[in-house]
């Protein structure tokens, strides 16, 4: 979609036009899909995920300012996110106490041993043996947190385990987090850009940053401030 109509469209759903809004959501569908795939391995249904990502980006539709400079785009990203990681943090679709969460690592790590000396998935019994514990109490220890003994096996051809998967989640959330940085760096005024850049990147003293733009420090530590607060108000939760 070009820009000049994604503008004209959110223009209208901002006045209340429910049919530009709906045409928005469904142009800009896969860009919600390359979010929330970031979260699917948290305990929520991809299709929950989905209307949290719309609900995100609805709030972008509203919320734009034709005077940001950034593409709309560059700014629904953390709105989705956002959103997203907001119902993890705040409502969570399950509360597990401290020790169930801990007893439930130390039986996924059981688990994961005992299948690479047995070549096989221990028994619900095998496990509640080992942590002296009641077959029942293993079994819900291990569900509540989301721990069944299929994770250890193999889901697609590439024979690598769900677990594995799991534990490189946090990984593909910075990845995430420094695509939307890139974009949001990538839209700054050209001297914004640089004293990002110059700052945060190569690693320069507001000193080094000043000497290099030929202005003074302290003008450069109130452009900074300034910046990252303009920053943060646009895209608040989204980044970290």
């Amino acid at each position: 979609m070009e820009r000049e109509q994604t503008l004209s469209l959110i223009a209208a759903a901002q006045n209340g036009d429910t049919s530009a809004c709906e045409e928005l959501l469904s142009c800009n569908s896969p860009l919600i899909k390359s979010v929330i795939r970031r979260y699917k391995n948290k305990g929520v249904d991809y299709d929950d995920l989905y209307q949290l990502g719309c609900v995100g980006f609805i709030k972008a539709v509203k919320n734009f300012s034709f005077e940001y400079e950034v593409r709309f785009s560059t700014y629904a990203v953390p709105m989705i996110a956002g959103e997203v990681k907001r119902f993890l943090r705040d409502d969570g679709p399950v509360k597990v106490s401290r020790g169930t969460k801990a007893m439930s690592i130390k039986i996924a790590k059981f688990v994961e041993l005992y299948k690479k000396e047995h070549g096989e998935s221990p028994t619900i019994e095998t496990i509640a043996k080992e942590f002296d514990i009641e077959a029942s109490e293993a079994v819900f220890i291990m569900d509540s947190c989301r721990y069944p003994l299929s994770i250890y096996d193999s889901n697609d051809d590439s024979g690598r385990a769900i677990v594995d998967k799991l534990q490189s989640s946090e990984n593909e959330e910075e990845k995430l987090d420094k695509m939307m940085l890139k974009q949001i760096i990538n839209e700054l005024p050209p001297r914004d850009k640089k004293i990002i850049l110059l700052r945060y990147f190569a690693d320069k003293t507001q000193s080094e940053v000043a000497r290099v733009l030929s202005v003074s420090q302290v003008q450069i530590s109130r452009l900074e401030s300034k910046i990252l607060c303009k920053i943060r108000s646009r895209y608040g939760d989204g980044l970290h």
